[in-house]
């Protein structure tokens, strides 16, 4: 312990005498070790550490999935569940529910829009959610006609209800319709849309209901909006129960083929709750981590050369303490201390990094990003930045541990620089140059990756839409409760409502749809063509159905390829109407007008007579996302199809957000009691809908640009190190008559070597990893062309350029100052 204390003591005082090394290793080390940090906080929050629910591990969620039918993840219908929940073995618990949002009034505040779920009574205790306030359901809530209750999230309660623990007892309105409060969740207790993603809650449900079921609920299959979740058995497996599930769907497939067609390919799917969390960012976070690991290596490799050109300076002190008795071990630990002790420096400096960077990632609020709040320096995350440390300093500090053992005791004593051949041309240099081309090879890997992510996302802002964000501001409206008790009435109300909206100042017009592009909600459903003969075993197509009311397709810019627009005369004691977009007319009318055409909503087995005929066919508009086509789609008109729940539209030659509060008002003059909620615009919704690749994308340039810049660092202090050491040797060639130019040749010729086997040893290595890329790139392969060759060409120019500056000192050399250093 002396010694250590001794060599800590040492280590200090030699870093006090060179203040400039130990800032340029310092900053190093803590741009390395803080990426390191602050990636592996998002990993461990959103990877690594349980959910916060009961045996986590043992939790699943089941989707209902149709391949044939282009539908990847489907909620249940009610008889689906009870087929689940009796033909099972290896669920311990099984619970449903339905999401939706209400109007909340009552208790004299603003009404407001807010989500809420549904549930079986056993879902919290599925969950092992324990009340903060009163009670949770009892199985006597889950049965029809009961007095309607509530369980209000612990947010709810304290933003709508002061936090009075008086709640309890108390009456809400939701839809106009009474609802008494019976408990209140703890705060440490929510159900996210990652956990829970519910048919018709965009957002989080703040408000838990019962779910009771009809008489005929087991052997209902027309309606598939339901979640299921699940508590697997002790000791069964995922595996298992997808087994389970798999013979279940085929049975179903078999004894109702009406319902479920052998071309759609019916499988229930069993997800642990985790991995529906995580989702497709699981990917992201790994790459992520593999990025900050190179950034790492590379400030390692920089502190590396940087260790043994300061041991290479400080070889006659070594020297002396060897011949007075020292033993080459202790030598060496005494720079594996300085190494440790500038690791643990750098990793104090990383996690004061780490927190600015989690600070910066939680400012921005990604989209989609799930658990975002987690994210924070925690007992692991230390943990990890004390390994992380420990790793740093072996790397950087081992090769001048070795090379300490390697002295020469009588050249080091002599002062004889020769020997070592420390020099540009000498074998002493070779260590150094093999970690400037490690540092470029893989920072060339990092800005591979980044400029992939770069194109990709060039490419992608480059998708038209279908439609023209610009001057368009969304907000969604529900005309439910005993206001409007019927379909009629709510006609009548958005018809006046689209008057009021059209008269705003800078208005241009207004509308409404049911599945706003780029909002995250979506409806489909079966259609029939008349006179399309489906292949065998398909009873329907599958269609996206819209309801679209006012002057909708104008306000979105939507362009009309042929026909015409919805207008007054399709009432509902009109024939009935529907427009179609151009894929699905180019598919089932090739080479021929489809005005005129019918298809109803269905399948083919239900005989239905309810034809629609098609009066127009307008472009396609990208629903999902700018990196998908989508399935085919059909609108029909609000004024013949009654749509209570609407995304309004309205375009306008002011600033979009300008106008919400005077459509606030507008509102407000019609109903009171009608709010108006998630209101963005257009635009937002294009730049939310690229918030995720965006997020990659700058993150990963963020940190190939730090790789690049500390590449570029070491590649200036080797080579000037080099020359430095070189001093004699240029000076004697110049005096033998070496003119400036050849000198300055010599050494970028050094460089120039450096950076081509940097340069190939890290486009093979960009070839290698960048398929990991592929999935988060539009339009690009990750192998393009373009990237490699303008990224290899940037960084060999960083690196040419990190080298004239030692060259050009080298090449004005004075042969007799250099000789009287000897």
């Amino acid at each position: 312990m002396p010694t250590l204390v001794q060599d800590i003591r040492y280590a200090v005082r030699t870093f006090r005498a060179t203040p400039g090394f130990a800032l340029v290793a310092l900053l190093s080390l803590a741009i390395g070790i803080g990426a390191n940090t602050a990636v592996f906080s998002v990993a461990n929050a959103l990877l690594l550490r349980p959910l916060p629910y009961a045996d986590p591990d043992r939790l699943a969620i089941l989707w209902n999935r149709s391949p044939g039918l282009d539908i990847a993840e489907d909620w249940f219908s009610t008889a689906q569940y009870f087929d689940i929940r009796d033909n099972n073995t290896t669920f311990e618990d099984l619970a449903i529910a339905l999401g939706s949002t209400v109007n909340l009034t009552g208790d004299g505040a603003e009404a407001e829009r807010i989500g809420v779920i549904r549930v079986s009574s056993n879902l919290l205790s599925l969950l092992g959610a324990r009340p903060l306030l009163g009670r949770f359901f009892a199985s006597e809530d889950d049965m029809p006609g009961r007095a309607a209750t509530a369980v209000l999230g612990f947010g709810t309660w304290a933003r709508r209800y002061g936090a009075d623990s008086g709640v309890i007892g108390r009456t809400m309105y939701l839809n106009g319709q009474p609802a008494e409060i019976i408990g209140v969740l703890p705060s440490g207790f929510s159900l996210p849309r990652e956990v829970l993603p519910t048919l018709g809650v965009a957002e989080d449900g703040e408000i838990l209901l019962p779910l009771p079921l009809a008489a005929n609920a087991a052997q209902f299959r027309g309606r598939e909006d339901y979640n299921i979740l699940a508590r697997l058995r002790r000791g069964a497996t995922v595996g298992q129960a997808q087994a389970e599930m798999d013979v279940l769907t085929a049975r179903l497939r078999r004894d109702h083929p009406n319902v479920y067609p052998p071309n759609g390919g019916l499988t229930f799917s069993v997800v642990p709750l985790l991995d529906q969390v995580v989702g497709d960012v699981r990917r992201a976070v790994l790459i992520l981590s593999g990025a900050v690991a190179l950034v790492l290596l590379v400030a390692c490799a920089n502190v590396a050369n940087l260790m043994l050109a300061r041991a290479l300076g400080r070889q006659r002190e070594m020297t002396i303490r060897a011949a007075m008795g020292a033993t080459r071990w202790r030598v060496a630990r005494q720079l594996l201390t300085e190494s440790l002790l500038l690791s643990a420096a750098g990793g104090m400096a990383g996690i004061l990094f780490a927190f600015a960077g989690i600070t910066w990632i939680q400012a921005l609020r990604p989209p989609n990003v799930p658990r975002l709040g987690d994210i924070a320096i925690t007992v692991e995350v230390l943990g990890f930045t004390l390994v992380v440390c420990v790793v740093a300093a072996v790397l950087f500090g081992l090769a001048p541990a070795i090379g300490a053992g390697r002295l020469d005791l009588q050249a080091s004593l002599r002062n004889d620089t020769r020997v070592g051949g420390h020099g540009l041309l000498g074998r002493g240099s070779r260590m150094r140059r093999l970690l400037v081309a490690a540092e470029l090879a893989l920072s060339l890997v990092l800005l591979v990756g980044a400029g992939l992510l770069l194109r990709s996302f060039a490419q992608l802002q480059r998708v038209p839409p279908g439609f023209t964000p610009e001057g368009v501001v969304t907000f969604e409206l529900s005309l439910v409760g005993t206001k409007y008790p019927n379909g009629p009435a709510a006609q009548d109300a958005f018809r006046q409502l689209w008057a009021r909206f059209d008269a705003l100042p800078g208005a241009v017009a207004s509308g409404g749809i049911t599945s706003l592009p780029l909002s995250g909600y979506f409806a489909w459903g079966p259609i029939t063509i008349e006179g399309h003969v489906p292949p065998g075993g398909q009873d329907f197509i599958n269609a996206d159905q819209r309801v679209a009311g006012g002057r909708y397709f104008e306000v979105m810019r939507i362009p009309l390829v042929e026909g015409r627009f919805f207008n007054e005369r399709d009432q509902p004691d009109a024939g009935r109407v529907v427009i179609v977009d151009e894929r699905l007319a180019r598919e089932y009318w090739p080479n021929e007008s489809a005005i005129g055409k019918r298809l109803r909503t269905g399948p083919v087995s239900s005989g239905s007579t309810n034809w629609m005929t098609v009066v127009g066919v307008v472009g396609r508009v990208k629903q999902y996302g700018l990196d998908g086509d989508g399935r085919i789609a059909i609108y029909l008109p609000q004024t013949q199809a009654a749509a209570r729940s609407v995304y309004v539209t309205i375009r306008t030659t002011r600033d979009p957000a300008s106008v919400v509060p005077a459509v606030r008002n507008a509102v407000r003059a019609f109903d009171p009691d009608l709010p108006i909620y998630r209101v963005r615009t257009m635009e937002a919704r294009v730049a939310e809908s690229l918030a995720r690749p965006r997020f990659a994308m700058t993150l990963l340039t963020l940190f190939a640009g730090l790789a690049l810049i500390l590449a570029a660092i070491g590649t200036y202090g080797v080579m000037a190190y080099l020359v430095s050491q070189s001093i004699r040797e240029l000076g004697i060639r110049i005096a033998l008559g070496a003119t400036e130019r050849g000198v300055l040749a010599m050494v970028l010729r050094q460089g120039v070597i450096v950076t081509v086997i940097g340069l190939f040893a890290g486009l093979g290595g960009a070839f290698i990893l960048t398929r990991f890329l592929r999935s988060m790139l539009f339009g690009i392969p990750h192998t393009d062309p373009l990237t490699f060759t303008v990224v290899g060409a940037v960084l060999a120019a960083v690196s040419l350029a990190a080298t004239v500056g030692p060259a050009r000192r080298a090449a004005r050399v004075d042969p007799t100052v250099a000789m009287r250093t000897e």
